[in-house]
């Protein structure tokens, strides 16, 4: 399995260190256990800016990065061994494990976190931190601060300067390094490979649910502890629900099923949709709309490279999205003025991709200074247009009524253009048909 190496974690760490003020700290805890039902806890799954900071994997942490601290720049605290706890719940670092495995300089019970982190803090003139995103550590962080300040008039110095961390934190994850690639390639290497299987168990009479399964199956088979978000499996009209996630209708003959689905790999994810016909075959018009969202597809990754910005990609799918509209007689006029008035919104209704990274909606500002913002190399994101023709729209005729297709890839911005990160599935007309068929035979 591959992974982000302990080199990379003390690079990001130095590297924000570097853009921190003289004279400050950085503070950042780790995701809290969440309950699901009682005392049934949801899979953990670390904090994304906490992980890409120590790629320390327990709950109940908190790291601080102090620079040019004479002891050590890098401290964590953690939970303690604990023989009986570990025989339930897992074996844990501890203060040793902090420093030998993941690279601590310095690192101390978190029961401790009270009586020392204070002291850590007196006498720094600015405070970085998550502000806004944990209320409840925002809590304690004013509460070190304060006992600070009520020792004020013994000299202690309480900091002047509270700065939010996530400006500096997530410029820096907009940009993917050739080991946090690596990783993201081996996500959609897995995902493609679950959805090629989700389009080789299809056939009618089987559920929505069923083709999750196929989907969950390959994922943790290739390593994979989890989704990188809540699986959508839409059949029929269900395919015109955005975020549908019910996953439970029935496949039926002559339906389009539409998946988006993707694994995470060392809190990396992939994001991948594909649309096919329930059985095999499309009809004329699911064909005509799949080839019009496909175009917009190419025509987007067209327009995605350096020194273009990052509004370009989704402007190539609206022109051609409306234009082939217009061809079909789904829309009327003239393909500038529809583009000026939006009429396409009620069909493509949603931007043509986002960031991706550590989040399947990832950090990073869209724009800059008021003006979108240009793409470099070593961005990532989802390139993912879509047509969605109500069930109840009656300004169109009854064929067209249902038809949900998306098609979505994660997209590498490279020195020349981009790369496509996810093109281990079927994505022709053409080649998912001969893929279904095939699988079909092999069954039968």
């Amino acid at each position: 399995m591959i992974h982000i190496p302990k080199s990379e974690y003390a690079r990001r760490r130095k590297a924000l260190m570097a853009q921190m003020e003289p004279n400050s700290i950085a503070i950042l805890p780790a995701a809290a256990v969440m309950i699901r039902n009682r005392d049934v806890e949801h899979v953990y799954r670390q904090d994304s800016d906490f992980q890409y900071l120590s790629g320390f994997p327990e709950p109940e942490a908190v790291v601080v990065l102090i620079p040019g601290r004479e002891h050590g720049q890098y401290v964590l605290f953690c939970r303690e061994r604990n023989p009986e706890r570990e025989l339930w719940d897992g074996l844990r670092a501890g203060q040793e494990g902090a420093i030998a495995e993941y690279g601590a300089d310095d690192a101390f019970p978190i029961s401790d976190i009270d009586d020392i982190l204070p002291g850590l803090i007196e006498g720094r003139e600015r405070v970085y931190s998550a502000m806004g995103s944990n209320a409840e550590f925002d809590r304690h962080l004013m509460e070190w601060i304060n006992t600070i300040r009520s020792k004020a008039r013994l000299g202690a110095q309480p900091p002047n300067e509270f700065v939010a961390l996530d400006h500096l934190l997530h410029d820096m994850r907009l940009y993917k390094s050739a080991a946090e690639v690596k990783v993201m390639r081996e996500a959609a290497a897995i995902s493609a490979r679950a959805h090629v299987r989700a389009m080789q168990a299809c056939r009618a009479g089987l559920h929505e649910f069923s083709l999750e399964a196929e989907l969950d199956y390959e994922f943790r088979k290739g390593g994979a502890r989890m989704p990188a978000y809540g699986s959508i499996v839409a059949a029929g009209r269900n395919a015109c629900i955005l975020h549908y996630q019910e996953n439970t209708a029935l496949l039926k003959d002559g339906d389009l099923v539409l998946i988006d689905a993707g694994c995470e790999i060392d809190c990396y994810a992939s994001d991948i949709t594909r649309t096919f016909p329930v059985n095999g075959r499309f009809s004329p018009e699911q064909k005509a709309i799949y080839e019009l969202v496909l175009q917009a597809q190419e025509a987007a990754f067209a327009a995605i490279g350096p020194n273009k910005h990052w509004n370009q990609a989704h402007e190539a799918t609206v022109r051609v999205i409306t234009e082939g509209l217009l061809a079909l007689g789904l829309l009327r006029g003239t393909l500038d003025q529809l583009i000026r008035d939006e009429a396409y919104k009620p069909f493509y209704m949603h931007r043509a991709g986002h960031w991706l990274g550590m989040d399947v909606h990832d950090v990073g500002d869209y724009r800059v200074g008021g003006e979108w913002r240009v793409l470099e190399p070593g961005m990532t994101l989802t390139v993912e247009p879509g047509i969605y023709i109500a069930p109840d729209n009656q300004n169109v005729p009854r064929k067209w009524r249902g038809i949900g297709v998306r098609i979505e890839d994660d997209v590498l911005v490279t020195r020349k253009g981009c790369e496509v990160l996810t093109e281990g599935v079927p994505k022709s007309v053409e080649a998912i048909e001969a893929l279904m068929a095939a699988a079909q035979v092999h069954a039968a």
